[in-house]
């Protein structure tokens, strides 16, 4: 009786032990931390959706070089709970373009980044994503080549891809907060990083000197781009440095970036895509 007993509280405990195993959260969002057990379990069967951080190494002002790579990850963190996404590692080397001759900058040639985005993105589909959202933090020629081959690869693979250059898109955040435009490496990226990490923005080394506005008709061009801050608007959108601002702006971001997303997944859905 007591060995029959005691037998089954042990398949009782070990039976707990098993499914309570199974039925806990997932240990990161993030693919290069997470076990290849783990993401088996979770990856189509629960999680459908990936993040990819997407930049480049290029002078931001006062800010790190990396901020094109620092801000959609830090998105991403903020948004994966929310999506119920994975974050894949962030592609830190882009297509620079004319600020590719300042110190610590990295210039990937077209080719080369369209083969290799290329690739990323049927990974990402052979893994059994269905929607890849692609979180850009630079611009220039990057964006053409990422909105092509992500259409491509969606059409070929019948995946789902939306490609999202946050500081464009927010831009409306941008004059709700500010009440100005922004700029490259200007009021409103420069707040985006001071609020992931006010470490990363030296604004000691600040000089209003250090801004050009960008020229609307194209009339003129420079390579390398006379400054390392470039401003949308002449005379709008030089750093302020104001934390609270910050904290607001990067909230507002990411806010309206999540609903871009959920809205647009919603509609895939909605259509049987």
């Amino acid at each position: 009786m007591k060995s029959t007993l005691l037998r089954s509280i042990v398949l009782l405990t070990f039976f707990f032990k098993i499914t309570g195993a199974l039925a806990q959260d997932l240990s990161t969002r993030e693919m290069d931390r997470i076990n290849w057990m783990e993401f088996s379990e979770f990856v189509p069967e629960k999680i459908t959706t990936v993040l990819l951080p997407t930049g480049t190494l290029e002078p931001h002002g006062v800010i790190n070089n990396g901020a094109d790579n620092t801000a959609p990850f830090a998105m991403a963190n903020e948004l994966a709970d929310e999506l119920n996404a994975l974050i894949a590692p962030t592609l830190n080397y882009g297509m620079t373009g004319s600020m590719a001759n300042y110190p610590g900058a990295f210039e990937i040639s077209e080719e080369a980044y369209s083969l290799f985005i290329r690739d990323i993105l049927k990974g990402l589909a052979k893994n059994e994503f269905k929607n890849i959202i692609i979180l850009n933090g630079h611009g220039g020629g990057q964006t053409a080549v990422l909105q092509k081959i992500a259409a491509e690869v969606a059409n070929e693979l019948g995946v789902r891809t939306l490609v999202i250059n946050w500081w464009s898109y927010a831009s409306d955040v941008t004059l709700e907060v500010f009440k100005e435009d922004g700029g490259h490496a200007g009021l409103n990226e420069t707040a985006y990083i001071q609020a992931i990490d006010p470490t990363l923005v030296q604004k000691e080394r600040y000089q209003d000197n250090q801004a050009t506005a960008y020229p609307k008709d194209k009339s003129w061009s420079a390579v390398p781009f006379p400054s390392a801050i470039g401003l949308y608007q002449e005379g709008q959108g030089y750093p302020n440095f104001d934390q609270a601002q910050a904290e607001e702006y990067f909230q507002k971001v990411n806010e309206k970036v999540l609903k871009l997303i959920q809205d647009t997944i919603a509609k895939w859905d909605l259509a049987g895509l």
